[in-house]
């Protein structure tokens, strides 16, 4: 059996290399256990990825089409948007999952205004921008689902890749060099016990 970390075939060794074997073996299961929970993590938000990829899809198309109305009915309403303010009311907060900062992105609850006069509007542009305030929360909602999904993947890739280097290189690697010092050890026990043999015969005889 190959010494495979170099070191002296010592007691002091073995206790060394079996304390570094249990450290590493504790640091896999952990690690397991972190990515079996950032998986469930996952499995769930992609079930609601698949929900709202489908819902954003159906409200831009009814936004779109309701703005298209809005359009024939009344000409190019583009001088008219610009009357609708900039939404700043965005904002991104963090929790931790595992030590994975999961964003969380809310927009501010506000009623719903017309912000340009009904003199020159009708009730077809009033339902695409209320169609637009819809579909901005789905947006922001799904923004926070798929970057959400990325990190945990991301998250997972590198949790696997240390419990594969951990249960395939670095432990089988402790526990062939803990054999060899073990096997080292009896291999000199058994030397000592042979000579200690001999030297009591060889007393035995000359008394």
């Amino acid at each position: 059996m190959a010494n495979v970390l170099g070191v002296t075939p010592t007691k002091g060794s073995l206790m060394a290399i079996q304390k570094s074997l249990s450290l590493s073996t504790l640091g896999f299961e952990l690690l397991d256990r972190k990515r079996n929970i950032l998986i469930r993590e996952m499995m769930l938000l992609i079930d609601k990825v698949k929900s709202l990829r489908g819902e954003i899809s159906s409200t831009y198309r009814e936004a779109y089409e309701a703005l298209q109305e809005a359009n024939v009915t009344l000409g190019m309403v583009q001088e008219t948007a610009m009357a609708v303010p900039v939404d700043d009311g965005v904002t991104i907060t963090y929790r931790s999952v595992m030590g994975v900062e999961i964003p969380n992105v809310r927009l501010a609850e506000s009623e719903i205004r017309m912000c340009y006069g009904l003199d020159r509007t009708n009730s077809r542009l009033d339902y695409a921008y209320v169609c637009f305030q819809k579909a901005k929360r789905v947006t922001a909602l799904l923004a926070e689902v798929e970057n959400s999904v990325y990190r945990l993947a991301n998250a997972i890739r590198k949790t696997q890749r240390r419990a594969n280097a951990l249960e395939n290189i670095v432990i089988p690697r402790y526990e062939e060099t803990a054999k060899f010092i073990t096997d080292a050890l009896e291999e000199k026990d058994r030397e000592e016990f042979s000579r200690l043999k001999v030297i009591k015969a060889k007393k035995q005889q000359e008394a």
